[in-house]
């Protein structure tokens, strides 16, 4: 994307923001060899370093995303050979374990993790406020009260599908 999403197109310019970032981050990785490494894995493997294996329900919420997301990364990880998944207690549980290949990137790992936290500090400098607070300050306000909610106090009316 080459122009700036317009004010009003929320979701655009958070997707925009979003690309930037990880964009950035993930081409980092890829100078230093690991192509098929996401920025989006770093905080798995960090919570499987700390806390090893886990249930991805528990990784999921450990993370602070959805046991979709988690199930996808997840996912991912196995196919870029930086975890295992075997059956839990439960028939439907599967059980994450970091491979051999991703203690070996550890060292990269951490250092990737450690330089954009140091640049995410410079960039929230430059800003009004460094943005994880703004974030989680929308966080909060969505969660008193859903933007569906919101949207429905502006007297927009339900209708069904259009006809066929």
């Amino acid at each position: 994307m080459t122009g700036i999403p317009d004010r009003e197109a929320l979701g655009t310019l958070l997707r925009h923001v979003l690309e930037l970032l990880d964009g950035d981050v993930a081409a980092g990785y890829a100078e230093r060899g690991l192509a098929d490494y996401r920025p989006r894995f770093s905080p798995l493997v960090r919570v499987l370093v700390a806390d090893g294996p886990l249930a991805i329900r528990d990784l999921a919420a450990r993370v602070g995303v959805t046991h979709s997301a988690a199930s996808q990364s997840v996912a991912e990880m196995s196919r870029a050979g930086l975890v295992t998944r075997a059956p839990g207690t439960d028939a439907r549980q599967r059980i994450v374990t970091l491979t051999d290949r991703a203690y070996a990137l550890l060292p990269v790992i951490e250092a990737e993790w450690a330089a954009t936290t140091t640049a995410m500090r410079e960039l929230d400098a430059e800003l009004p406020v460094p943005l994880a607070d703004e974030l989680y300050a929308v966080l909060a306000a969505l969660r008193r009260r859903p933007l569906r909610d919101r949207i429905a106090d502006t007297g927009l009316a339900p209708t069904g599908p259009p006809p066929a």
